[in-house]
């Protein structure tokens, strides 16, 4: 069947429509909102073809997925397997990145285990092993017909007397040792310093390196790599030259070394892979003493969490320490000394007090009431791992380069330049790397095609799924699927263009028809015009809102709708109707909200003047910083200064000079400001600066 056949549908506000969707096409279902466009697209036709699926398992698989109702549907012919991509499922868990949602996370880890070149962190030296024979060979070509001597560096750079090993070396038959660099008889060893670190290297042989003696120097090696876990030092006797071999992946200058290059080490959902101090989230949360503190209140009543019933048992404590200390519990906070207040917040071990902070911490990691732990939520703050640096993963993982770029460098870079990386080392990978990478690559280039196509380009693969939108969700699903190249599938989307920039609208009509053509049904509820237009078969619903909804207006081709008097969107698609634009605009009143120096995110140190008592758009392509300038900075701001809440504001920082030689330092995000004196040269710095871009016509 080359049809979708649905008859007397009447789910929610549908009146008993009949309907035929054409199989393998682009079909869109528009209409004003609440007219049943959902009602009919997930309500009805995705939610009878999931019913049909989940009845066709068997009784024990079904006990675990529920049952679902029959939606309000006489009947419904032609169904395909159903897939809903929507805008309700944005990822709730912490650990989910774009990365991990699109799958492409998994392809690098693959990538990075397999042709990854480990270095050293500190020197930045590439790590390599050498088995003993590869050793042997070097030594040979390097050192023949010169005398050296073979030595096992047991200890290095440790604290220690080491008088247990000392005897054990003699008991092992050697009579020779190097420590801290002087050569001696075992028995000349004087008494190490307990607390100075040093240096021990056994002395397993001297000889002359030639092909004669290579059985020799090969068992030298080998005892060497034996005592010292896999390394050893070849000294030329006459020069004094030394050079050290490692048979493992270790830097033997800083003494770094790398586990197995396994995918685990790259997964920061795994013990193996993630950062032991953050456990792979890449960030801590603490209480933030600038929101926790209003230091113009007296310093029993200046935590601000105390004006709760369920924690002003903390002014007890706070009381008896001042007193203790010998401080009016009544004296204003920020009039105490900073020892005093550090007391008070981070706690002494003399007091027995663990401190405000630490306790409020440990009671939002501990607590199972999720009432206290709303309350503690508005003093937290996230800020990157201090181990981590927000990488989420071990520091061997971060030591792993591919083209000088770890894999953190990579998942950092927007969408279209991590792309475009992969693309060249495509071009620069040669030999077994080449072979190995070869379809990783293609898979890995093609799904960040797929994100490019449908709009996301400026996102990250390291960026939280906890912080997409609905409507940026819904395009990396999208994207997702496109990668996984099913066939003779019912796809059902709702409004995939939301929050898009109409120059990347083309981008996601050009998705939704590839997915068309790999054998596809795409079922859109839309209203943008573009998409609407580029659509095979459109469906309209209406002719208005609920109760005055539900019907069939209309169907067929753009064509068809446009020429059909009874189609609302027709009327407007044709031009036949239209939103006049007003002849004449309101004018400032000359108020303005103004955000001085903003810093989220994105933003680039940016002014910006809201008029008052205007209708104000805010636009810009998508990820230009929108929603952070209005909702993270404007609206969190304006929320705790009328209604005393204490949610962060996003960054916004910026410093006035004046004449006497300070600078004032404002911080909305706190309410706060710094005064401080500067040095005479920094004054005259700064005003050359701000000279200049008074010239510039910037602010």
């Amino acid at each position: 069947m080359d049809k979708i056949i649905v008859r007397g549908a009447r789910q929610h506000n549908l009146k008993n429509i009949d309907v035929e969707i054409p199989k393998n096409k682009l079909v869109v279902i528009t209409g004003p909102s609440g007219s049943g466009k959902s009602s009919l697209a997930f309500d009805t036709i995705y939610a009878e073809g999931q019913r049909r699926y989940v009845e066709s398992l068997s009784s024990y698989a079904r006990q675990f997925l529920g049952v679902m109702e029959k939606p309000d549907v006489e009947s419904i012919e032609g169904l395909s397997p159903a897939i809903a991509i929507d805008q309700k499922t944005t990822s709730k868990n912490p650990r989910s990145t774009v990365g991990t949602v699109t799958e492409i996370y998994d392809y690098l880890r693959v990538l990075w285990a397999n042709i990854g070149k480990p270095h050293c962190p500190t020197c930045g030296n590439l790590l390599s092993g050498l088995s003993a024979h590869e050793i042997l060979e070097r030594v040979l070509s390097k050192y023949r017909d010169k005398r050296v001597m073979v030595l096992s560096p047991i200890v290095r750079g440790k604290k220690g007397e080491f008088r247990e090993l000392i005897k054990q070396i003699e008991k092992w038959g050697y009579s020779r040792v190097k420590v801290d660099g002087r050569l001696m008889r075992i028995i000349e060893v004087p008494p190490l310093e307990k607390n100075k670190k040093h240096t021990i290297e056994l002395v397993i042989d001297r000889l002359f390196v030639s092909d004669e003696e290579r059985a020799r120097l090969l068992e030298a090696i080998e005892k060497a790599l034996e005592f010292s876990s896999g390394l050893v030092k070849v000294e030329d006797v006459e020069t004094g030259t030394e050079e050290l071999f490692s048979e493992k992946l270790v830097c033997p200058d800083h003494n770094f070394t790398i586990p197995e290059i396994s995918p685990r080490l790259f997964s920061f959902n795994s013990p193996y892979g993630a950062c032991p101090a953050c456990k792979g989230l890449g960030v801590k949360w603490e209480v933030d003493p600038a929101l926790l503190i209003d230091p113009e209140k007296p310093a029993i009543k200046a935590v601000r969490i105390t004006e709760s019933g369920m924690f002003n048992y903390l002014r007890f404590p706070i009381a008896n320490i001042l007193r203790k200390l010998g401080y009016d519990p009544k004296t204003i906070w920020k009039n105490l000394p900073e020892s005093v207040r550090a007391t008070l917040l981070f706690g002494s071990e003399s007091f027995n007090f663990e401190g405000v902070i630490r306790h409020l911490e440990k009671r939002f990691l501990e607590e199972d009431s999720e009432r206290v732990r709303e309350e503690i939520e508005d003093y937290i703050v996230e800020k990157p791992c201090p181990l981590c640096g927000g990488a989420r993963l071990r520091k061997e993982a971060l030591a792993v380069l591919i083209d000088g770029k770890s894999i953190w460098d990579v998942v950092q870079m927007p969408v279209n330049q991590a792309k475009k990386f992969f693309v060249e080392l495509q071009e620069k990978l040669t030999g077994k790397d080449k072979i190995i990478a070869e379809r990783l690559l293609k898979e890995i280039i093609e799904r960040l095609g797929f994100l490019v196509n449908v709009g996301l380009d400026y996102l990250s693969l390291s960026r939280s799924a906890t912080t997409l939108s609905g409507g940026e969700m819904q395009r990396i699903r999208l994207a997702t699927q496109l990668g996984s190249k099913l066939s003779g599938v019912l796809y059902v989307l709702d409004e995939p263009s939301i929050g898009l920039h109409p120059r990347d609208t083309t981008k996601l009509i050009n998705t939704l028809k590839e997915l068309k053509d790999l054998g596809n049904t795409v079922i859109v509820v839309e209203h943008d015009p573009e998409t609407i237009e580029s659509a095979d078969h459109i469906i309209e619903l209406g002719p208005g809102a609920g109760k005055h909804g539900g019907y069939l207006v209309a169907q067929g081709t753009v064509e068809d709708i446009k020429s059909n008097p009874q189609s609302l969107t027709g009327a407007y698609l044709s031009g036949r109707k239209e939103i006049p634009l007003p002849k004449e605009r309101r004018k400032p009143s000359g108020k303005f909200i103004k955000i001085i120096g903003a810093k989220e995110h994105n933003l680039k140190n940016i002014n910006v003047e809201i008029p008052l008592g205007l209708f104000v758009c805010i636009t810009g392509v998508s990820g230009s910083g929108k929603s952070t300038l209005i909702y993270d900075i404007l609206y969190k701001y304006a929320k705790n200064y009328f209604y005393g809440t204490h949610e962060q504001v996003g960054k916004v920082v910026y410093h006035s000079l004046k004449q006497d030689g300070t600078i004032t330092q404002y911080d909305i995000r706190f309410g706060r400001q710094v005064i401080r004196k500067v040095p005479a040269s920094l004054v005259e710095a700064v005003k050359e600066k701000q000279h200049e871009h008074a010239a510039a016509g910037e602010k």
